[in-house]
């Protein structure tokens, strides 16, 4: 097969960034009324995420130093729904593998499955949350914000998903989402928070948004009152600074790893224009016709969830894959295509020259091929030649240097000639 030629490209965007974590979190703390509200003596709940993001342990690390500053008794609980296999020791594994442990954040972690039910929502489910936040005097939630990967809305993915789906361990999560299946994110996800907010003393929230190059763009503190009004406008920054691919219509898009720690559906459904999810609507843009994803991170612990989401894959992949823990994850989230496994091939060469063959009437080598290095860092990322016009004309793209055709080593995999992912070098 004659594999396309590549150009490595860059996207130059605005990129701000929070130059002093703690001075940032010391501020918004401030501004938000931490010393009225955290107690002498009080046990404070705060949630602990699976995902990849950056500077959570120095987040969570400050949060709660200075809780203990205001003579309050911190703890961190997992908070991430069905994730490392429903299990509390799976839980603590993901946290260990993000860099939050105990000794880096300077407080207990207490990781449990039991849940406590604490009222019941406009649909008749009850809405359940972690039994050590329930009991605790009060509840500081700490999340990304960010586009969901299954629905768009006002409230997305962020302090209100946090409470409805991450503090509700495997038990909640899986009441929310048999909701969602008839009801819809969009209306789901606000109530619970809603409810979580009515009947737990939650204090106040801590938003944190990215930049293109996933480092931590804009920390913010929520009063527990303004939760909604403040996600919304923190989520219409981090819409603006998102990454995209730089193309609409491509044929193969070739991704070298996916996973939890790099999106809750291993693969950004918002990069890949592809959600899967029963009752919403799939995204006009990007148009990929196929898609082969080669690897799965060593942070996922064999969670694969997503993979149903390409076309193509490894047997490398699915090695790797932890087939409970994929499936716990699917399920309780209601979409068991995103545990599907895609044609898995010998080698990467063998999974993209089948992708290749499978887009219609078009060369190989006159193909619109984009390779990236996961959904999160595309930053700098290589394109094929018969995107390379396209690229030319399109604002904030920087075209740094061809790479030569698609090539593979003596095993089939797939060589990188220069580095993807995000580069620094990108920012304005």
């Amino acid at each position: 097969m004659q594999f396309p030629e590549m150009f490595h490209i860059r996207q130059v965007v605005a990129a701000p960034k929070e130059k002093d974590i703690d001075a940032a979190v010391d501020r918004e703390l401030a501004a938000v009324g931490a010393h009225e509200l955290v107690k002498t003596g009080a046990r404070i709940a705060i949630t602990a995420g699976s995902r990849g993001i950056d500077a959570i342990d120095r987040i969570l690390r400050r949060t709660a130093e200075v809780i203990k500053q205001l003579g309050g008794q911190p703890f961190l609980f997992p908070a991430m729904g069905s994730h490392g296999g429903g299990t509390a020791e799976g839980q603590l594994a993901i946290l260990k593998g993000i860099g939050i442990t105990e000794a880096s954040i300077g407080v207990p972690i207490l990781s449990s499955m039991d849940v406590v039910n604490i009222g019941t929502s406009s649909h008749g489910f009850p809405v359940l949350v972690d039994r050590h936040a329930a009991e605790a005097d009060g509840i500081v939630v700490v999340n990304r914000i960010k586009p969901h990967t299954e629905f768009e809305g006002p409230l997305e993915s962020g302090l209100a998903k946090m409470m409805a789906i991450g503090m509700g361990k495997h038990k909640g999560c899986f009441q929310v989402h048999k909701q969602t299946v008839n009801f819809g994110y969009r209306d789901v996800i606000p109530e619970i928070g809603r409810v979580v907010r009515q009947q737990l003393p939650v204090l106040f929230g801590v938003g944190i948004v990215e930049n293109i190059y996933d480092r931590t763009a804009h920390i913010k503190a929520l009063p527990a009152d303004q939760f909604e009004s403040g996600e919304k406008r923190l989520l219409e920054k981090a819409k603006s600074l998102m990454a995209r691919l730089p193309c609409d219509a491509i044929d193969v898009l070739i991704v070298d790893e996916m996973g939890k720690n790099i999106s809750g559906t291993g693969m950004d459904t918002n990069v890949i224009g592809r959600i899967m999810f029963v009752g919403e609507s799939e995204p006009v843009r990007p148009r990929i016709t196929r898609i082969v994803v080669l690897d799965l991170t060593p942070a996922s612990h064999g969670n694969a969830i997503g993979v149903g989401l390409a076309d193509y894959t490894t047997e490398k992949l699915a090695a790797a894959i932890d087939h409970r823990a994929t499936a716990t994850n699917a399920m309780a989230a209601m979409t068991p295509e995103k545990g599907r496994l895609p044609i898995a091939l010998a080698t990467d060469r063998a999974a993209i020259a089948a992708a290749l063959d499978t887009i219609g009437a078009i060369p190989p080598d006159k193909a619109r091929v984009v390779h990236i290095k996961n959904t999160l860092e595309i930053a700098d990322l290589d394109v094929s030649q018969a995107l390379l016009e396209e690229v030319r004309l399109l604002d904030g793209l920087k075209i740094v240097t061809p790479v030569g055709p698609l090539s593979f080593g003596a095993h089939g995999n797939l060589e990188r000639k220069i580095k993807i992912g995000n580069s620094k070098n990108g920012q304005t």
